[in-house]
Order: structure tokens, then C-alpha cells, then sequence
């Protein structure tokens, strides 16, 4: 059976309700025909037409359309669509409905596969983020521990740290109220309202304090070679002292910690010359402030290098009191007066027993006394700026050594809090 499309049906319904309507009509006709006049209610015993009962229509026979009621006309609006067109529409929406649901099926199963997709590339993901977190975690532990270690193991082999503030570090090392963290304290404003000194580089504290602080300055700020070390060829002083003077008993000098070296002293004094004059000729020959300042802490991040310069600068010490000694005695020309106070000393009578008494501990069990301070200024030429904070408030709050100094020489700063470990001040006006 082929179904018709609904314009065709629909067509067919009004062809066929046109001829159902034509064949009731003539059989209501033939109808009214046969019954008395008074089954229409208006003839009958006067009654009243409006009042009457309408007939009733005639009985339509099996399987036809009944027709309309008397006096009513079916608008088009309210037809009823043809079984045919309300099956087909039936089976349109049944069809629908279906799609509807096979759709919703598809969509919820695939939504499943795709959840489970989903969750388990979520989980991958979470599980991801979290070893690389905690990866991430190591990584940074690992990378702080091992600059740690870099930087302690810098700061351990650099004896000159960099600038720090000076207030800054009065606060953190003068801590609490007591007399002396106060008069601390104030010598520091002092210093850096009225004396221009903003920053402050610490130094090592060991025996070497004050020779490590002396030379650091001369050599970051390029000075050179004291005038009578550019005369004289001062790899040839261990030469000289134990040739030409006959002092046969510098084979006791030591070389801080090492004691008593014994007839390996010449060999190493001359060692100790050459890497003074070769980094001396160098840095102070280097026109580059901050390049000159990288060769300086390379310089002093070497203990054994740094250590020979300053047995060096010990041992041109002992020369000049030699010179001076045999001056004094052969009554030639007047030396400075630091040098009758150094021998006047029962422990520095002579070069021997300053050797002894007072050079040999240098670097291992004591450091530099003040006159010593002004012998260091005078051989290497400088003007030493000492400001002593616990002298604050007195006359001896500054003092420079030498005392009796040349305007041509270069000057110097060290600040100290006990006339034992040295700091190196920085004056930025």
C-alpha cells in the first residue's frame, strides 16, 4: 500500500465531502417530504415556530459523513484534519520522538566516553602538575643550598666584603641599651653626618687586620710604588740585609702561623717580594676602576697570595728599622722620630728583638701596634686616617699616621672599635 502525500488526500477529503454533502442533502429533502407538517413544530396547534422544537436530521447511514447541524457553518479553522493526515502526523511525531531519543542515547553515551576520557586525562594531568611541583620544589632547594654554599664558601676566601650601610651595621652589631652600644652608636652617626662616611667594608678579623686593610686601599685605588721602592729594586732587600749587613739571624723570621723556616726564610722572602711587586705593578697599572676592583677581591680571595704580600710589607719593615738602626749608630743624618720612639721600646732595642718580639707574631698571635701603624704609613708612603670610636668624644677620636707626613702623599681611611680589628670606611660626600 503506497501512502499518498497530504495535499493528494487532503483533495480526495473535499471531493468526497462535497458529494457526501450533495447526497445528505437530497435525502433530507425526501425526508421532510414524507412527514406531517406538525413534526416541524410552527402548524401545529398554533404553536409558535420560535418556541417549537427543531426536527431533528435524518439518521445518516453506515460509514457516511453525518452532515452539519441545521444552521451551523463549519469554518475552516476548526475542520478536523482526515485520519490519513492525523496518522501520518501521528507517526511524524512518533518518529521525531524517536530521533529525540536515539540522539539522546548517542549524546549520553558518547558523553560517557567522553567523561571517562575526561577524568582520566584530568587525573594525568593533576598527577603531572604535582611531580613537577614537587620537582620544581627540589630543583629550588637544591639550586638555594648549592648558592649557600657558593656564597659562604666567597664570603670564607674573600677577607674584604663589599659595602655595606654604615648605620645599618652599627644597628645590627651595637644591639640594646647599654652604655657602651649607645657611645657606639652615636660614633657612628658622627661619622655619618659630619664625616661624610656612608658605607663601611668589613675585613677579616684575624692578625693580618691592619696590613690587609692598609694594602686593599692602595691597591683598589691604584697608588703606586712608594719613591724610594721605584729606586731600588726590592727583590734584592733579602739579598742586601743578609749579604752586605751581615744579619745572618733573619733565618728566625716567620712567616706568621709557620715558625722557624730555618734557611728555606731567603728562599721564601724572595718569593714573598716578587708577588708584592708583580700585583702592586699590575692593579695600580690598571686605568679601569671597576676592573681594578675585580683584581682586587681575585687578590684577596687568595690566602696564600694575600698571605705573602703581607709577609712582604713585614719584611720591608724590618729593613727600614735596620736602615735605621745602623743611622743611629754610625750618627749619620737625623731619621724620623718614629723610629728612636720604636727603639726606645725594651722589646724593640734593636732589629733583632723587633724581629722577635714584635714581627714574628705578627699573622699568627698578634697584629700591629700603634707606632708600628706609623712605621707602615712611612715606608709605603701614605697618610693612615684612623678613626678610633671608642676614643669618641675625645682628642683621640682621629689621629693620622705618621704624624709627620708630606702633603704629596696619598691618604687612607681605617675605623676601628678597639685599636685591634680594622674596618675600611667609604666617604662619598
Amino acid at each position: 500500500m503506497t501512502l499518498r502525500s497530504p495535499s493528494c488526500l487532503y483533495t480526495s477529503w473535499f471531493d468526497l465531502r462535497q458529494n457526501l454533502a450533495s447526497l445528505g442533502g437530497v435525502l433530507l429533502l425526501t425526508e421532510n417530504t414524507k412527514q406531517p407538517p406538525h413534526k416541524f413544530g410552527g402548524d401545529r396547534e398554533g404553536g409558535d415556530p420560535a418556541t417549537s422544537p427543531r426536527p431533528r436530521p435524518a439518521p445518516c447511514p453506515p460509514g457516511a459523513v453525518p452532515p452539519p447541524p441545521h444552521g451551523h457553518r463549519p469554518m475552516a479553522s476548526t475542520r478536523r484534519p482526515p485520519a490519513g493526515l492525523r496518522a501520518l502526523a501521528g507517526s511524524g511525531r512518533h518518529e521525531v520522538q524517536s530521533w529525540t531519543r536515539a540522539t539522546k542515547q548517542s549524546l549520553c553515551l558518547m558523553w560517557q566516553k567522553v567523561k571517562i576520557q575526561l577524568m582520566l586525562s584530568m587525573s594525568f594531568l593533576v598527577t603531572v602538575f604535582w611531580y613537577c611541583r614537587r620537582l620544581y620544589g627540589f630543583l629550588a632547594q637544591l639550586l638555594k643550598r648549592w648558592s649557600d654554599y657558593l656564597q659562604r664558601k666567597l664570603i670564607k676566601n674573600r677577607s674584604v666584603l663589599a659595602e655595606v650601610d654604615l648605620l645599618g651595621y652599627s644597628a645590627r652589631e651595637w644591639k640594646g641599651e647599654t652604655k657602651q652600644a649607645k657611645h657606639m652608636r652615636e660614633a657612628y652617626n658622627e661619622l655619618f653626618w659630619n664625616c661624610h662616611i656612608k658605607y663601611l667594608r668589613q675585613v677579616k678579623k684575624d692578625n693580618y687586620c691592619v696590613l690587609r686593610a692598609v694594602l686593599f686601599q692602595i691597591l683598589s685605588q691604584g697608588i703606586p710604588f712608594p719613591s724610594w721602592m721605584r729606586e731600588r729594586d726590592i727583590l734584592k732587600l733579602p739579598e742586601k740585609l743578609l749579604y752586605s749587613q751581615g744579619c745572618n739571624w733573619i733565618q728566625q723570621y716567620s712567616f706568621g702561623p709557620e715558625r722557624y723556616t730555618g734557611p728555606n726564610a731567603f728562599g721564601k722572602l724572595r718569593k714573598c717580594m716578587e708577588t708584592l711587586k708583580t700585583n702592586w705593578i699590575e692593579i695600580s697599572g690598571t686605568k679601569d676602576h671597576e676592573e681594578r676592583g675585580n683584581l682586587c677581591n681575585t687578590l684577596f680571595s687568595d690566602e696564600s697570595k694575600e698571605h705573602r704580600l703581607y709577609e712582604a710589607i713585614k719584611f720591608i719593615m724590618l729593613y727600614e728599622v735596620v736602615e735605621a738602626y745602623e743611622q743611629i749608630k754610625n750618627r749619620e743624618e737625623p731619621i724620623p722620630h718614629l723610629f728612636s720612639r720604636l727603639l726606645a721600646r725594651d722589646t724593640s732595642s734593636d732589629p733583632l728583638s723587633f724581629m722577635m718580639n714584635h714581627l714574628n707574631s705578627i699573622g699568627d698571635s698578634g697584629c700591629l701596634d700603634q707606632v708600628e701603624i706609623f712605621l707602615l704609613g712611612y715606608l709605603l708612603e701614605v697618610k693612615i686616617r684612623v678613626y678610633r670610636l671608642h676614643r669618641f668624644n675625645t682628642e683621640e677620636f682621629q689621629v693620622n699616621y705618621p704624624d709627620e707626613y708630606r702633603r704629596e702623599w696619598n691618604e687612607i681611611s681605617l675605623l676601628t672599635e678597639d685599636d685591634r680589628y680594622y674596618h675600611i670606611p667609604v666617604i662619598r660626600t
